[in-house]
């Protein structure tokens, strides 16, 4: 499966999918059993390939997971490539499945229709994220730990409203699972080899010095709108299609660059698929093809022919 090794599906569950309501009526008392069918196989063909990210940009953050790995490396080099690179650090807000160019943009309005919304809950404050501790996703995913407080309330109320934004959009998106904040830092699955290596959980021991370590705070500005497929940039972070710039530095030319770049692919898309459309149709087919093969179109004053145009 292509989404086997994606470093956001950190602990399992199966994803939400938007539930109907379906009516039972005496003509369709069977509708119930192919409802549950049909929402079996939502749920199987349900394959998050982008999600909502706040990328993690403070450097002592980021120093302190990079000496966290190396120090675990010392002590089992096997692990290295089961190590998150320390530009893609980042917490997931919310997964989703978009799998057209359509959905894609879809995603990015919903993302700019999200802005609003996030900056209502925070009220003009700084949305402070400390990281404090280790834990693990039994064994298997290795994190540092979002410290308890008010920010927790806070976060858990803006990946609702996202899930709620992107859904109103007729966009896949969501977990059956809890939404637990944290930071990755560590995946068995992205080497599946440590298992014939014998490596089946990530040791406690391995990580103990740091259990009760202060990795330092991230002022959430930024959430982006990332690809989990598509090639990652130069700097480790993930490929992003949109982000949204929250508090004081909304206030700059970031925001209205990424506003004014989407109305620009919608317009430009919203052309093409006009012309598109008016290519297709019979009578603009039939006048082309009259143009051509009847001597509209000339060539230094003589019609072409059809055996011009297929030469040429």
């Amino acid at each position: 499966m292509p989404f086997a090794a994606v470093d956001i599906q950190d602990d399992g569950g199966v994803p939400d999918v938007p539930q109907g309501n379906p009516k039972r009526s005496k003509e369709n008392r069977g509708d119930r059993n192919d409802h549950v069918k049909k929402r079996k196989k939502a749920k199987k063909d349900y394959q998050p390939n982008y999600f909502l990210s706040i990328p993690i940009t403070n450097k002592k953050i980021t120093a302190g997971v990079k000496v966290l790995q190396n120090s675990i490396l010392r002590q089992d080099k096997r692990l290295a490539k089961a190590m998150v690179g320390d530009g893609s650090l980042h917490i997931t807000l919310l997964v989703m499945q978009l799998l057209s160019e359509d959905e894609v943009n879809t995603g990015t309005h919903a993302l700019l229709e999200l802005k609003p919304f996030v900056e209502e809950i925070l009220e003009g404050r700084r949305l402070t994220l400390p990281f404090h501790g280790i834990d693990t996703f039994q064994g298997q995913v290795g994190f540092v730990k979002l410290a308890d407080g008010d920010h927790v309330s806070a976060l858990l109320e803006i990946a609702e409203t996202a899930k709620r934004t992107f859904q109103e959009k007729g966009i896949l998106a969501g977990e059956s699972r809890t939404f637990r904040p944290h930071l990755t830092f560590m995946k068995l699955s992205k080497a599946p080899m440590l298992w014939k290596k014998g490596v089946r959980k990530i040791e406690p021991g391995l990580y103990e010095q740091f259990i009760d370590h202060r990795f330092g705070e991230e002022i959430l500005y930024q959430i982006d709108l990332c690809s989990m497929l598509k090639k990652k940039q130069s700097n480790g972070y993930y490929h992003c299609e949109s982000s949204i710039v929250l508090g004081k530095k909304s206030v700059g030319t970031q925001d209205l660059i990424n506003e004014a770049l989407h109305r620009e692919r919608m317009a430009l898309k919203s052309k093409v698929k006009q012309i598109k459309e008016l290519l297709l149709k019979p009578e603009t087919q039939a006048r082309i093809r009259k143009e051509l093969f009847e001597g509209r179109v000339f060539n230094n004053g003589n019609p072409i022919s059809s055996a011009d145009v297929i030469m040429v």
